[in-house]
């Protein structure tokens, strides 16, 4: 139980990879959790374990539509996030942004509750700068393929600010990078999701491009623990503030290191690049460790033995 008292929390995208470890984690401290997905992308399996929970209720929506709840506070994760998804449906992914940013502000104006939105490095663009930092406006293509995704989270933030700054409503913002862990969604499409399965199956692990371009991993247990002191920091601090881990890793050593901790016999094989694949991404992580006292512990090792093992139980 924590020391906080008892609040009503509402999770959009509460059945996803992130939204599901959320409503476990505020569960056990003793939240009222209310998960609200349109199983989109979200699965029922990553919540079925918290059904039996009475602090817990499920509700099957979609947050391009109006939503009648009472709550304290929202973290707004609903959007599908990996390309393979986003771009599947492109216009549904802008309404999901835009729309469903609107009508969760809206519900956090009426309640007066206080609202978190999970935006992303993806912000950032195809990056100039480098580390990232919160300052950077970022380098977007605005036409592009990524675009749905890329300018839909740039204009929820947009609106985060201007419902703060026109309505008074206590908002706060992530800027989530690269997150891995287990209840990944094995077809997304993600890099580290992929080549875990490609490495577990035995088949040729797949780079697009040389494999220089670089991320940075930041494991699922402390991704949900910055959420969670961001929503709980001092009022006066909106964000935007990035969550992950600054450790960078090139996409072929990455591979490699699959390869290893799986023992598996796949090769590398190397197709083109897509467009606007940003080429960096790390994030400087020096504000949420100013402000929140923040920063990932979990080694990339640790945590992709800890998502091998997920997925060779679910494979």
């Amino acid at each position: 139980m924590s020391n906080y008292f008892t609040k009503r929390i509402l999770i959009t995208g509460g059945a996803g990879f992130i939204g599901s470890h959320l409503c476990e984690k505020l569960l056990s401290e003793g939240h009222e959790v209310l998960c609200v997905d349109n199983f989109y992308t979200g699965k029922r399996a990553n919540i079925a374990h918290l059904l039996s929970n009475p602090n817990f209720e499920i509700l099957r929506h979609d947050i391009t539509f109006s939503l009648y709840v009472e709550v304290d506070e929202i973290y707004h994760l609903a959007c599908p996030a990996s390309p393979v998804h986003y771009q599947f449906d492109p216009v549904q992914t802008i309404k999901t942004a835009v729309h469903g940013s609107i009508n969760m502000l809206g519900l956090a104006k009426r309640t007066k509750a206080k609202i978190l939105l999970a935006s992303t490095s993806e912000v950032y663009g195809d990056p100039t700068v480098h580390p990232q930092q919160e300052t950077y406006w970022g380098n977007v293509n605005p036409i592009g393929p990524r675009a749905c995704y890329d300018e839909g989270k740039r204009c929820a933030e947009t609106l985060f600010f201007d419902y703060h700054r026109q309505h008074k409503v206590r908002i706060k913002i992530a800027r989530i990078f690269n997150t891995y862990g287990p209840r990944m969604h094995p077809n997304d499409g993600r890099v580290v999701s992929n080549f875990i399965i490609q490495a577990l199956k035995g088949e040729d692990i797949t780079i697009y491009g040389d494999g220089s371009q670089t991320r940075s991993f930041c494991y699922i247990d402390d991704m949900i623990e910055g959420l969670i002191k961001l929503m709980n920091s001092e009022n006066d601090f909106t964000g935007p503030v990035n969550l992950g881990n600054p450790f960078e890793i090139s996409i072929l050593e990455l591979a490699k290191k699959i390869i290893e901790l799986t023992g598996s016999k796949s090769k590398i094989v190397f197709k083109p690049l897509p467009d606007d694949d940003p080429k960096r991404r790390q994030p400087d992580i020096t504000l949420a460790k100013q402000k929140l006292n923040w920063q990932p512990f979990t080694l990339l090792e640790e945590g992709l033995l800890k998502t091998i093992e997920y997925f060779r139980k679910i494979l």
